[in-house]
Parts: C-alpha cells; structure tokens; sequence
C-alpha cells in the first residue's frame, strides 16, 4: 500500500510538469509573459512557452498580453512594429545501455511514423528513443494609442482582443 502512494504522488507531481505553459508573468523558470518600457508608449513585449505549448498559444499569448498591458496603461490600441516567433529545437536521447561507449560498434537510427526516432549501437541490441522538442517564444515592440485604432493592418483595438482571445486564456491553477 505504501508503495502504491509513493507511485501515485511521483505520477501526480510528473503529470503537474507535464503541462503547457499557462498566462502568467515569468518567473524564476522562465515561462510566461515579459514586457520592458522603452518609451512612455513603447513597450517590447514577449510570451515563453515551455515545449508543451504550441506556437499558436504562444502567439496568442503574446497579443493578449499587449492588450492587457495597453488598457492598464489607460490607453486604446497598440500597433506592433517589430515581431517575431523564436523556436528552439533539440533532439533528445533516452534509454539505451548506460555502460555503453560512442565509437564503438555500429550506431543507426532510424524513423518510424508511430514512434519517432530510434537508434541503436550494436552488438547489445541497446535502443535509443529520440524525441524532438520544439520551443516557442513570440516577441514585438508595441507603441500605445489613444483613440480610434489606425487603419493599419499592425493595429490592435486592445478591447476587442481581450475579449476575443480571452476565453482562450488558461491561467494558472490556483494552489
């Protein structure tokens, strides 16, 4: 029985982890939002994910940020000047044998639809799964306006998106 709960708060704290990054300001690990004044009406702005958070929450992320930060300001709309969406990606290793050297023997790998990448270094038949992490960050530098939003493509009503991408905001649980 007590092994049973050591496992089950071991799944529950990995299954915590496991989860995209929500709207939150970033902090000591990096995920979330961020902005920095450059002017009394110019702002750079960003959004973190970590590599459970697709690129289109990032970016919306982002844009919801920019109006949040435009109407606590006390202003209308925010025209993006500069923007961008970074990705980070990386191939990871696991499994295999842990005595097992590089350079020795023959190393493959290989890619199958339903399982990613594998390799192996034979003679000990000692797989290797690869997975690829992908991480996306979305950046811009806003200038705030008062009144009527310009007709520009780069000009955001700040009210209108926050409430059209408000309700696909996940904030953190509370706890």
């Amino acid at each position: 029985m007590k092994r049973l709960l050591i496992c089950l708060a071991g799944i529950s704290v990995l299954t915590a982890c496991a989860t995209p990054t929500p709207y939150q300001a970033a902090g000591g690990d990096q995920w979330g939002f961020q902005e920095t004044q450059i002017e009394s009406n110019r702002f750079r702005v960003s959004f973190s994910g970590n590599s459970l958070t697709d690129r289109e929450t990032v970016e919306t992320y982002f844009l919801y940020r920019a109006a949040e930060l435009t109407l606590e300001r006390g202003f209308d709309h925010f025209i993006v000047v500069q923007r961008a969406t970074d990705t980070e990606t990386r191939i990871v290793g696991s499994g295999g044998d842990p005595f097992y050297r590089p350079g020795f023997g023959l190393q493959y790998s290989y890619f199958h639809p339903r399982w990613g990448w594998h390799g192996g270094g034979d003679p000990f038949w000692n797989d290797i799964n690869y997975r690829e992490i992908t991480r996306y960050e979305a950046s811009a530098e806003i200038v705030l306006g008062r009144g009527a939003k310009p007709d520009d493509a780069n000009a955001f009503d700040a009210r209108d998106v926050t409430a059209n991408l408000g309700p696909q905001i996940v904030r953190p649980e509370a706890g």
